[in-house]
This record gives C-alpha cells, structure tokens and sequence, in this order.
C-alpha cells in the first residue's frame, strides 16, 4: 500500500511557492516514495496590502491561515519564512525544523545608484518595514522612505516605473526567485541589521504527530537552529511582536560560540538602541534573553513603547 500524501500550507506567493517546493523536494530526498503536494492559501496579510504591517496587525497575519490549515486536519505541515513567525506559537503547534540559511542580508536595488551611500539627498527609498526605515533614517536622515507593500515583482516594478529610486528586499528572496541579478549592492549588518531568523525556512506542524516530527528530523539544521533560536529569543525578550522595529543576527564562531547582535529604534531615524553578546552557542536562547535585557535597561522600553503607542 502506498504511503499517504502529504499535504504542505503554503501562502501563494511566488517566493512562498518556491520555499514550499524546496521542501518538498528535500521530503522527496529522504523518502523518494512520499507522495507530497502543496496545499497554496491566501493569507489575510496578502489581502490587506493598502495599510503597514503594523497597522494591519503584523506579520502574523501572514500565517493564520496555514496554522488554521494545520489544526483542522487540511493541511500535515506548513512552511513559513521564519521571520514573519510570531514568537508564540498556537497551542498544539511547534516549529519541527528549520533549514540551512540563505544570506541573511538585505540587498539594496536601484536602477541608477549603485549604493545606499551613493544616493542623493530627497532619494525616495521603498520599504515597508519598520526595522529597514529606522536604520535607513538613523545613518542617511535625508531619504525619503516610502512605505512598500505587496510581493516582490510589485515592488520591482514600481522601480521600473520610476515611481521610487531605490528599494532594499531579503537578499534571500531574490536569490531563490532567480533575480540576484537585479541587486546593486548589499547591506552589510553594520549598515542595516537583518530581521529576525531572516533568510530562514522553518517547517510547521502539530506537535502530536510523531510520524511528521520523525520525518522532519533530517531536515534540520543545527547550525540556522542554533541561530534562530538566538534572534527569537531576542525578540521574545524585547516585545514577541515581529511588526516592531526590532532586529537580530546571531553568527557561529570558529570556536562554537555565538556572536549575536540586536536593535531596537524609532521609525523616524532618531534614537537607536544597539548591542551585541557572545557566548556558546548551546546557550543560544539565554543569549537572546541576555541582551533583550541588555537593551531594554539602555532605553529600548521606552523606544517600543513609543512606537506601540503604550
């Protein structure tokens, strides 16, 4: 008798599609009979692209769907990028693995600067996200940061169309959708500190199915477990919300320690509150925990209550 097919959520973006497939393929590796398909779905987040993620309700809403797919029984696992993964996961639900991380850094396009720095004052520069503006507005307060939504073909083609002079996108998603080729340069983290677990796939199931969590296992990896663990922990720590203008990147040392970096800012460019701890890497959520209170006791309570309005 055949094995049964197994079902993956997805949203129905391009880049969503890709990363479901990739797992899929990755399933197929180490059971080559797994009869696997992709279960695509509309997410509240991919409707409601007129307002902020922040105003929307946060990245969350770009899950809600696969989790609600997981739970009834439609779908047997979803896949996720990790960084719009709230911290708190539904009851019954976990994180089973995740898989090798792209690069995590943010990749800088234009059609005729070839730097963030070769920009000229007034540039308007698209992007939606509250962590990208506040680091963007903190070194070059003379950009114009326009809000950005929707996938991201639509935010290239208003590049195209010469409706903004720059925008900054996952150096990840444009590896995996085939357009590395339209980066101008990259944004190393000591100019915009990536998001948290970004470049990340993580693998979503219940956390009572033993024949899922078995097969996901060899689909782990340690080394991006290690570090994802690091950045939720931060972001645990600071606020669990990942609409915030929060960032985290933890790095493996030669020596098995973890160096991890975080941030904390106003979207206006004004206060900027960063930090950085090291320690092993088997330690890796105590790390995050560490300097989620490292920054909160040098202003970033303040900084989030602020732009949480409370």
């Amino acid at each position: 008798m055949s094995p049964r097919t197994l079902r993956i959520a997805t949203r129905n973006s391009a880049l969503a599609l890709w990363q479901a497939g990739h797992v899929a393929a990755r399933l197929r590796a180490v059971v080559p009979a797994q009869p696997v398909e992709l279960l695509p779905l509309v997410t509240q987040g991919d409707r409601e692209l007129n307002a902020s993620l922040a105003q929307a309700g946060g990245k969350g809403l770009f899950i809600k769907e696969l989790e609600t797919a997981l739970a009834d029984g439609r779908a047997d696992l979803a896949v996720h990028s990790m960084k719009d993964v709230p911290v708190a996961l539904p009851e019954g639900l976990v994180i089973a693995a995740v898989l090798e991380r792209e690069d995590a850094r943010d990749a800088f396009v234009s059609r005729r600067w070839p730097s963030l720095a070769a920009l000229p004052a007034g540039a308007r520069v698209g992007s939606s996200s509250l962590r990208r503006q506040c680091q963007l507005r903190h070194q070059r307060p003379d950009l114009r940061l326009q809000s950005l939504r929707g996938n991201v073909d639509t935010r290239l083609r208003k590049l195209e169309h010469g409706e903004i002079d720059a925008v900054v996108l996952a150096l990840a998603g444009l590896k995996r959708l085939g357009l590395a080729h339209t980066i101008s340069s990259v944004l190393e983290p000591e100019t915009c500190l990536p998001a948290i677990a970004q470049g990340t796939i993580g693998i979503e199931c219940r956390a009572d199915n033993r024949e899922i969590l078995d097969l996901l296992t060899p689909l782990n990896h340690a080394p991006t477990w290690q570090r994802t663990l690091a950045e939720r922990a931060l972001n645990r720590g600071l606020s669990g919300s990942c609409h915030l203008p929060v960032a985290g990147y933890a790095e493996l040392q030669k020596n098995a320690s973890l160096r991890l970096r975080g941030c904390v800012g106003l979207p206006d460019g004004s206060r900027l509150i960063a930090g950085e701890t090291r320690g092993p890497a088997t330690q890796a959520e105590a790390l995050g925990l560490r300097l989620a209170r490292d920054l909160l006791q040098r202003g970033a309570a303040e900084v989030l209550r602020q732009v949480s309005g409370t």
